[in-house]
Parts: structure tokens; sequence; C-alpha cells
């Protein structure tokens, strides 16, 4: 409902607001009250710094209370009403009008929502309200709650600044996307508004309406996205987190969020995507409560962040793949050869222990490539990257994509870091020997998102072939005709800054080695470090477990980012699935998660998917 400024006199437009209020009321309609001054008792609704920042801007005394400032309002509009109450009514528009101000030609917006008995009210007793007319909008509604929100992102009234440049384009009360594809597809999501004529009599009475241009509705964005799966990974992913905080794997961690992405192998679409803890779209669109904005503001496990895409974690375990692949390929390691782990790499005057290293065993052992990623060995690694040095090691994980933007269709995507020569001279440090052993193992320097981990997963189940990213299908305009995708990309591209799609060098992997080290990801599930959770799994996976630490927390205790990462079915591969989770543990512990999804996702019924839950010994060592 929207009130537009009429030829009638102050006393007849305290009245008329007066009336408008009391009738928005009597159909229990909020209307637009930001005056911030209660009564009975009088108070301000603000306090500190805001309500000083506020008193000097409508030149008001500092020490003034809220009982002078409402009477010093009252004055100032010419009311003339003895019930507090209504003084209160009357003000709240008052205020508004002036703080947004409005015309004859742009209206000031009262209140949204109007049920259809209000509007026949407003219709009938149109003499009563002079100036008002009632007009229907497109309003933003999030059908399905918080499903996706960190992807479809949140729409909100415009600001001031973006007002400001785009006035050609969008009114004050205009709503525009914030963030996620809202904002990315803005431009497409709009439309074109269109043209209503008012005839309005001198007395704000209007007297004829005729639609001089007809408005265009915006275009569809189709996503890659299955609505089915993605609240099954959501849900997953938020049980996960919470069995991990409450001990249910055994020992508990103070797990403070996490992501998952399951993406198609052979076409590089996104078919699910969650960031954890997630937030309520709609209440931006609906306008935001102080208090609900600063509880997502300050959240410490950032709600608002899509942890997938913009947030990048030491993988630790997950990348040894990469190691595997760049040493066949260099020719510094082959197929048959067995590397015997003694629990403790020593050379350039330290000592790196394999994680199997304890006062009970000494190391794994003689290991090939698919038993030491089967068993995850550092030792094994550390031997192999020290071996082909790290410009080897990073040029073949810049090919799978890591430490390089995916180039989705979402904003705010970071690129990460990969560990090089390259990256630490940027950062004024040198490269060290260690530096090289730490970064076989997904340590040192590397920090990937799991976007990022889901298509070098997938790369690895198709053969090593190159994939793009997408989580945008098509795009179809109202009346039924689809946009040329690939202009779209290049629009998009340029929105994002995206200038190169094509960086990493064009590497043609032999097949034998992809099957050596998916056959090693293969025995994971099976009788290696994640098989605790795929016992009698009637699928076949190729999975790899992840423990990465990162760091010390507040109370000095070590951080461990849990990961697993795992692609099926193995004999014919269609999907990946990457869950990471912040401080999880162990990325046995996420690899329960990854099932239940695989199982949901190939049609399986979850309760006839057993796992041997009697005791067994676990050894808490980073992998």
């Amino acid at each position: 409902m929207e009130l537009y400024k009429t030829k009638i006199d102050t006393q007849t437009l305290n009245d008329s607001i007066l009336k408008i209020v009391n009738t928005l009321q009597k159909y229990k309609i909020s209307y637009t009250d930001t005056f911030p001054i209660n009564i009975q008792p009088f108070s301000f609704t603000i306090s500190g710094d805001e309500l000083k920042n506020w008193k000097k801007d409508n030149e008001l005394d500092e020490n003034i209370t809220a009982e002078q400032t409402f009477y010093k309002f009252r004055d100032k509009y010419k009311i003339t009403n003895s019930d507090i109450e209504e003084i209160r009514k009357i003000i709240s528009i008052r205020y508004e009008i002036v703080r947004q101000g409005y015309s004859s030609t742009k209206p000031l917006v009262i209140a949204e929502d109007i049920p259809r008995e209000a509007v026949a009210e407003f219709t009938d007793r149109g003499d009563d309200f002079p100036g008002i007319t009632v007009t229907v909008k497109p309003v933003r509604k999030y059908i399905n709650g918080k499903l996706a929100s960190h992807i479809l992102g949140y729409a909100s009234k415009i600001g001031n600044s973006e007002y400001n440049e785009n006035k050609d384009k969008y009114s004050q009360n205009d709503i525009i996307g914030k963030t996620g594809i809202e904002a990315l597809f803005e431009d497409y999501l709009r439309g074109t508004n269109g043209i209503k004529q008012i005839d309005m009599a001198v007395d704000g009475t209007i007297t004829a309406e005729e639609t001089a241009k007809e408005a265009v509705a915006g275009d569809n964005i189709v996503l890659t996205i299955d609505s089915k799966l993605q609240k099954i990974v959501e849900d997953q992913l938020k049980e996960n987190i919470e069995k991990i905080k409450s001990g249910g794997f055994g020992k508990a961690y103070d797990a403070k969020g996490g992501s998952c992405v399951v993406m198609n192998v052979k076409t590089g679409e996104v078919l699910a995507m969650a960031s954890y803890p997630d937030y309520n779209p709609q209440s931006f669109a609906d306008g935001i409560s102080n208090s609900e904005w600063y509880s997502y503001l300050n959240n410490s496990d950032h709600p608002l962040m899509n942890k997938a895409i913009q947030s990048a974690y030491e993988p630790g375990s997950i990348f040894k793949m990469v190691t595997a692949i760049a040493g066949l390929e260099s020719g510094n390691i082959t197929l048959t050869e067995r590397i015997n782990d003694v629990g403790q790499y020593k050379k350039y005057n330290k000592t790196w222990n394999c994680w199997y290293y304890t006062d009970y065993h000494r190391g794994h052992g003689y290991q090939n490539v698919v038993g030491a990623i089967k068993n995850s060995c550092n030792y094994f690694f550390f031997e192999t990257a020290d071996r082909m040095g790290i410009d080897i090691l990073a040029k073949y994980a810049k090919y799978f994509g890591l430490g390089t933007k995916t180039g989705i269709e979402l904003p705010n995507e970071v690129a990460g870091t990969l560990a090089s020569k390259e990256y630490v001279k940027s950062i004024n440090q040198s490269w060290n020997p260690g530096d090289t052993l730490n970064a076989a193992i997904g340590q040192g320097y590397n920090r990937f998102t799991s976007l990022q981990m889901a298509k070098y997963t997938s790369m690895i189940a198709n053969g090593g072939k190159n994939i793009d990213v997408s989580i945008v299908k098509s795009i179809e305009k109202a009346d039924g005709t689809q946009l040329n995708m690939d202009e779209v990309k290049k629009d998009i591209n340029n929105k994002l800054g995206i200038t190169d799609t094509s960086e990493s060098e064009k590497l043609d992997i032999n097949q034998s080695y992809i099957d050596a080290v998916k056959q090693g990801m293969k025995s994971v599930t099976s009788d290696g470090t994640a098989a605790v959770r795929f016992q009698n799994f009637n699928i076949s996976v190729g999975g790899k477990t992840g423990s990465a630490e990162a760091g010390k927390d507040a109370n000095n205790k070590d951080i461990v980012n849990a990961w697993f990462t795992a692609f099926a079915p193995y004999e014919d591969p269609e999907i990946a699935v990457v869950v990471m989770v912040e401080n999880g543990g162990h990325g046995n512990y996420t690899a329960e998660a990854v099932r239940n999804i695989m199982a949901e996702y190939f049609g399986m019924n979850t309760q006839n998917v057993t796992e041997d839950m009697s005791a067994i010994s676990y050894t808490e060592s980073i992998r």
C-alpha cells in the first residue's frame, strides 16, 4: 500500500494518517514504523552511539529524554490530538515521510501483504484516505525455507549507495539480490518495471488508473541442483556435525561447522552444495530485524558464509592421490615399487613421523602405491615427493584444479593456496625441502575449498579428464525461450572477474596410473581407513579419509579438520561426494555422511545399509 503526496493541509493529512493506521490495525496489518520511541512508559528503542547519532541528525539536545523528544515531534508535525497513542500513530508515518520522502509521483510504501478485505475497504472508502493506492507487486518468497540458502543467496531492500548508483533502474523501495545466485544474476532475475498512470483529484482522491506500460517478468534461472538431494545433503551434514560434537563416534570434538559438495563426475555439474550452519533468506526479503542480523553477524561459526566456496582448508590426506599420480607420471615411482615405511622419515636434519608410528608399531612396512593410499602411509608420500620435488607436484595439483577458482557461477569464490615456490615467493618466504614433504600429505601451505576437492575427485573418477564446474543449467525467458549459455557465461565471468578459464597445463594422464589410484581408494572403503563405515554397503565406492592439522584453538588444543572424499559406483562413476567438518577430528567420522548421501542418491533404503558398531580399536592420529 502506497501513499502519494496530495494538496491537503496538515490537519487533513494527520487525520487521514490516523484513519489509515487504525484501519490497518483492524486487520492486524503491520505498517512502516521506525520512529525510535516507545510510549507507556516512554523510552528510546535505540541506545549508545546509535542514539547519540540519531539525536545529532535530528538536531536534538544530547540529554533530551524520550518523553521530551516525543512531544517535540508532536509539535513539529502540528498534531492536535490529545490521545497519546493516536499521536504515536500519526508520528510514525509523518516521521517516515520526512525520512524517506514522497511526492505526487514517488510514493511512500506504508504496508505490504494487504488482505483482500482490507483492500476492499480502502477502495470503497477512498475519500477517507487521500493519496492512498493499493498496488500489486512481486515479492520474493523462499518456499523451501533455508534449503540451499548459500546457493540462492538472499534479496533485500536496496541500500542508499546501491540506489544512488542505479537510480535509472531502481526505486528506493526495491528489493535486489545481495548474495549468491540472487546477486550474480540480478540483471536476469529482475525483469522490467511496468508503468501505471494514476489520475488523482486535488484532494488526493484516486479518480482513474490505467496501465501505460506492461511489466515484463524476469528470467528463470534453472540450476543443476537436485532439490531432494540438496535436502538430504543438508540434513546429513548437520547430523554428522552434531554426532561428532556429542561424541557419537567415540571421542567428542568441538566441530564448528562444515560443507558438502555432490558433483556429476562426467559433466562437472554441482548436484548439491551445503554449508553449515545456514540461515533463513526470507528474513532478509521481509526486512530482517536488528537482533536476527546481529545473531548472524556475531556468530563465530559464520552462518552467512558459503564454506564450500568461500573457505579454504588444509586437505590433509585426501591430497595424497595427487602426490601418487605426480610421482608415477614423472617416473619417480612405479606401479610395482614398494617403499619400506619404517615409521619415521629422517632427512634434512629433521624427522617426520608416519601417522602409524606409535609405541605399539613402527610403520606400515613395505608399501606400493595402492597400499599407500589404502593405509594413508605418510612415509611413502614423503619419499615420493622428495624424489620429484615441489615443482612437479604443484604442476599436477594445478591440473586437477587445486589452488585455482573453479569458475562456478557464484560470487565470492576463493582460490585457496597451492603449496609451491611461486606462492612462498609471493609472501616473501623461501622454499625449504621440508615444505615439500608437508605439501605431499596435504599440509603446509596447501589450502583448498570443498568445491575444488569435489572437482579433483571427479577428475580422478572420470579418468583424468578436465571438467567445467557449473551450477546453472539454463536460463529461460518469460516467453519460454532460452538464452545462449555461452553468452551468459561470458557475462557472468566478466562480473566475477574471470578472464582465463584455461590456466592449467593440459596433461594426458596414463590410465594405468589413474586406475591404481582408484584401486587404492576402493581399498580405503573395503578394508582400509574407512572400511568400518562401508561394511555391508551394497555399492562399490572409492574414497579417501583426511584429518588435517589446522593449528590450535583458544585453549591451545589441536584443531583437526575432518575430510572424506569419494566417488561411486566404482565400476562406472557417476558422482563424487566431499564432506569437510571444521575440527571434526577424523576423516573416518565424515565418511558416514558420505555413505548416507550415496545411499539416498542411488535409491537405497538406508535402513538396510548396516555397519558393525562393535568395539574396534582406533588410533587417533593425523592421516
